[in-house]
């Protein structure tokens, strides 16, 4: 039963990739299709109410900052709002503002795609700020992702000097893959009996007498954007194990497909592009390698259990269940823990605190590779990014210039590369030594030795990654909690694709050279080999010792 679970949750995203994939292709290649005779008009009132009706092509500087510019005025509103939350209606329980660095926190959290929560939902945000704020910006970080991605394609995939105008992708992202597809989750989740509702808390009469006020709200909603724009941040604090947001098997496997589809399905788009479905094939193939390896270890390592209980002669035949919903079991949340953490979810239907030692190491290690599919196209651009990578390595050994479809890789891209390569670990490890080292830091940290250093490298990985998930023994709801992980979260976000966009300009400039006997396909089995091993290599080269100092470590004492 536990493998047909994860074969039917596996099947049926395979099934979805090339549909899903072509109607993403279809929406950003800017030629006519059936889809704008039924969004088109949305589309075109939209931007005669901002007045814009001239979408010229934009490079990739003026997308760029098209897309900043963007997100600022975003974070700067959502900001005002939760600063002024009481103010404000559809505050049924009276709450408060927000404090300033939680403020500051958030807004960076949900606007960078990784809606890491040092809050919880149900008592710190009224309905309106759950909506007006939350819901607005997972539905608008993720159609910024996105439209970095199809730019970052154009610019891989094309020729000239345009990658396309942002507001035109951003208003499509939105109006015609977010939208429609949130409200077909919303109506599945509200018939599977998840909460849509205005109405207060509700006290009830409990068993021992006293009465207990249960949190209600647009709970829906919120869910099928939160998973389909690999958000994660969930309406209540204990996320996607509160019976509300997630009742049933079925619908724990309706939010894994649904925050798994799109970022799934972005390989094969890019094949499209580039007019060669087996360069996407390839793209899909090495995520799919990496992600199955990964699904092993954390399933295994729950199912066996913790190996101290073996000696004390106690009975673990159903696995590691501390930290774990029972109408879940172990399948449930490692299949959920493997999807979360590889698509940079972030949301979670278990504890992730309390997976076993190599289980935690399995998450770590997605969110530190972070391309094993990644959030809305995230994971592409990084995997794209390792095969120009592995594409010069073996350009050096043969002694050629590298070529990747049919452009060459010169000292520019790769300088560009290697920023973004580099950020990631940089932004990891620096800020886990600083607060291993200091009062600030480690005071927050609830389990003393190997997995303290885990919760700590666990949430910078986490904010690096644009993920959200984290060990929540860790008391992060500080001063120097919310501004560490705020800027970690914004220079996860934003130094990567503006580098990576810069590349993307840069190669798409390039005239193409024709293929010749010497020429490294990219497009076949052997290519997906050392794409995999391009990046093993490189994560291990980074990470791997503190991952030693931390969940190996801890593995190691309980044997």
């Amino acid at each position: 039963m536990d493998y047909l679970q994860m074969f039917i949750v596996i099947g049926v995203i395979l099934l979805l990739v090339k549909p899903v994939g072509t109607y993403i292709y279809h929406v950003f290649s800017n030629v006519p299709n059936r889809s704008d005779r039924i969004f088109g008009a949305m589309e075109r009132f939209i931007f005669n109410i901002a007045g814009y009706r001239r979408r010229e092509g934009m490079d990739w500087k003026k997308y760029v900052i098209s897309l900043l510019a963007t997100n600022v005025v975003l974070m700067t509103i959502s900001f005002l709002l939760l600063s002024l939350q009481q103010w404000f209606p559809w505050n049924p329980e009276g709450s408060g503002s927000m404090e300033p660095t939680l403020a500051f926190n958030t807004v960076i959290s949900f606007m960078t795609n990784t809606n890491l929560q040092h809050y919880s939902g149900e008592t710190g945000l009224s309905y309106f700020s759950q909506m007006a704020v939350i819901t607005m910006m997972m539905f608008t970080s993720a159609a910024t992702g996105l439209c970095a991605a199809i730019a970052f394609i154009r610019g891989i995939t094309g020729r000239g000097q345009l990658l396309g105008n942002f507001f035109e992708d951003f208003v499509k992202a939105i109006v015609r893959i977010l939208l429609p597809a949130s409200l077909i989750v919303t109506l599945l989740l509200v018939a599977l009996q998840v909460p849509q509702t205005l109405q207060p808390t509700t006290a009830v009469n409990t068993l021992e007498g006293t009465v207990q006020r249960i949190s209600l709200g647009p709970v829906a909603s919120l869910e099928s954007i939160k998973h389909l724009g690999t958000n994660g941040g969930g309406f209540f604090g204990a996320n996607s194990s509160h019976p509300f947001e997630n009742p049933s098997g079925l619908t724990n496997a309706i939010e894994m497909w649904s925050m798994w589809v799109i970022s799934a399905s972005l390989p094969y788009t890019f094949g499209l592009f580039a007019r060669n479905k087996k360069q996407g094939w390839v793209i899909f193939s090495a995520m799919m390698v990496l992600f199955l390896a990964f699904l092993s270890l954390v399933y295994f390592s729950e199912k066996a259990g913790n190996p101290l209980f073996h000696t004390l002669g106690i009975d673990v035949t159903q696995g590691n269940m501390e930290g774990k919903e029972v109408r879940f079991g172990v399948t449930g949340s490692a299949l959920f823990t493997a999807i979360t953490t590889a698509a940079t979810t972030g949301s979670v239907n278990n504890m992730h605190d309390s997976l076993t030692p190599l289980g935690g190491l399995a998450a770590l290690s997605q969110m530190m590779l972070n391309v094993v599919f990644g959030g809305k196209g995230v994971g592409l651009m990084n995997m794209v990014m390792y095969a120009i990578l592995g594409v010069f390595i073996c350009g050096l050994m043969v002694g050629r210039t590298p070529e990747f479809l049919s452009k060459k890789i010169e000292a520019r891209e790769m300088k560009l590369i290697a920023i973004a390569i580099l950020v990631h670990p940089l932004i990891v490890l620096a800020p886990t030594a600083i607060s291993a080292m200091t009062g600030l830091g480690y005071g927050a940290v609830t389990n003393p030795g190997y997995h303290g250093l885990s919760q700590i490298l666990y949430e910078y990985a986490s904010s690096a990654a644009n993920n959200g998930s984290g060990f929540e023994g860790l008391a992060d709801n500080t001063a120097f909690w919310n501004i560490m992980t705020g800027l970690v979260m914004l220079l996860g976000r934003y130094v990567s694709m503006i580098a990576l966009l810069a590349a993307a300009g840069s190669l798409m400039q390039k005239e193409p050279v024709m293929e010749t006997i010497g020429t490294l396909r990219t497009d076949n089995k052997l290519f997906a080999g050392i794409l995999v091993g391009t990046v093993l290599l490189i994560g291990a080269l980074t990470f791997l010792p503190v991952l030693a100092a931390g969940p190996v470590a801890e593995y190691l004492t309980l044997k």
